[in-house]
């Protein structure tokens, strides 16, 4: 209850600080038992006041005191020129001829914040599971995880792995099989070995079953490549492909009998959609899928197509050229090489799924032409599959890595955030070539169960 004196008649000087007391209103006011009498509080509210006046009252105080008189106008003018000034001269720094893939040119334009919200209204895309459950690791356990694979991601065999996995995805894979402990390993797709490699860091001793075309000891005879010595490998001439293997008869070869002890890792680049069905049918519960491509992007037709619904948040696209969604999408586009404007999202027919209402598959060269009751149709069949649903978000914001590629507006918030270099620094991400960070594509951990 702010201090009243109607009780007392007023004084000059009493009156002059109940007028300070109006003119700051806007404070919170002192509670009695914290002042000693009325007198007290009344010193209490005039030195709240002189702290708390606009700075414009107390420029015209300033003047009456002096007694300026009309120049005053005058003077307040002259103070914004030089604020105005001050404000040039600080920002100039900013006026320097940068790529416009520079992280500080970006920084300087969007503002930190922006760098990740600027999507507003579109959001992010995130499939729904069927009871609401999560992962059990947290923000916590993923730096705890980072401190520890740095190192390890330093003694790689395969330095440049270019087209392959980076360092956001090799630190994904290793931290879900590290954490989950299966008893056995299945990838599909391994390239040159890098991520057997990863596998075989998070599980020493855990079987690898590895399915890809080409065998990687071939690229051993072009450099460096990875052949791990406990892996069972269905490639070059042995190459099936994982959706016709006979998974029972490889279970009890090796002995499998608990198939949500076994972890599958696809980096095959085939419509995932019809890769968890298959994984289904076999009884495997615990997949993750390396490429997560955006919708309007990628070779296949990804989770995070499937679920880019209008029903859900963060889901649905306009391809009305006038919209705020393609003001900002060609906006960003300037910025991250791989952000999609509205006419690379949009096909015929204003079709926005998939990509230009195409569903790709065998690293696009199947391309089916899809409806969105279609399109809508397979999320409802990913929901009623679905017990978990977790993307990797990016090791650190991109002014930490530097990277260009992705759009951080599309991707959850980074497990270092921008501005804390020190942690960045820390955890040894420093050491490491700013290359390593630009292939990021989303990454997303699954459980799955028949409905």
């Amino acid at each position: 209850m702010p201090v009243t004196h109607s009780h007392r008649p007023p004084s000059p000087t009493h009156s002059a600080k109940m007028l300070e007391r109006v003119l700051s209103s806007r404070r919170a006011p002192p509670h009695s038992d914290e002042l000693a009498n009325e007198d007290d509080a009344a010193t209490a509210d005039e030195s709240k006041t002189k702290k708390h006046l606009p700075f414009f009252f107390f420029i015209t105080r300033l003047i009456n005191h002096f007694r300026i008189g009309p120049l005053w106008p005058c003077v307040i003018a002259l103070f914004f020129v030089l604020f105005l000034i001050s404000s040039i001269v600080f920002q100039s720094r900013n006026l320097v001829c940068v790529s416009p893939h520079d992280p500080a040119y970006r920084s300087g334009f969007f503002g930190f914040d922006a760098l990740e919200s600027d999507f507003g209204s579109l959001g992010v895309p995130w499939c729904r599971s069927k009871h609401g459950k999560t992962v059990e690791w947290t923000s916590k356990d993923l730096i705890k995880g980072l401190e520890e694979f740095v190192p390890i991601y330093e003694t790689r065999p395969i330095k440049n792995n270019m087209y392959g996995m980076g360092f956001d995805h090799s630190f994904g894979l290793w931290f879900i099989a590290r954490w989950l402990k299966p008893d056995l390993m299945i990838e599909s797709g391994a390239f040159k070995g890098h991520s057997t490699w990863v596998l075989r860091q998070a599980m020493p001793l855990t079987p690898i079953i590895s399915i890809t075309p080409r065998h990687p000891e071939k690229y051993l005879k072009k450099g460096p490549a990875y052949v791990d010595g406990n892996c069972s490998y269905f490639a070059g001439k042995d190459f099936v492909d994982f959706g016709s293997i006979d998974w029972k008869k490889v279970m009890k070869k090796h002995g499998i009998i608990d198939l949500s002890r076994v972890l599958i890792f696809f980096d095959d680049h085939q419509n995932e959609l019809k890769r968890i069905q298959q994984a289904l049918v076999a009884g495997f519960r615990h997949l993750v899928f390396e490429d997560n491509y955006d919708t309007g992007t990628g070779d296949h037709y990804s989770l995070r197509q499937i679920c880019d619904q209008s029903y859900i948040r963060g889901g649905g696209h306009s391809c009305y050229k006038d919209s705020d969604e393609a003001r900002i999408r060609s906006k960003r586009k300037n910025f991250w090489e791989k952000a999609v404007d509205i006419e690379e999202l949009c096909g015929p027919g204003e079709a926005w799924w998939g990509v230009r209402g195409y569903m790709r598959d065998n690293f696009n060269h199947s391309n089916k032409v899809i409806s969105y009751e279609e399109h809508f149709q397979n999320s409802r069949i990913v929901e009623s599959m679905l017990d978990v649903y977790w993307e990797l978000p990016p090791v650190a914001g991109p002014s930490l890595t530097h990277q260009t590629r992705y759009d951080p507006a599309r991707s959850p918030p980074p497990i270092v955030e921008d501005g804390r270099y020190g942690l960045f620094q820390r955890l040894g991400l420093t050491r490491l070539d700013r290359s390593v960070f630009n292939g990021y594509t989303q990454m997303v951990y699954l459980q799955i169960s028949r409905q």
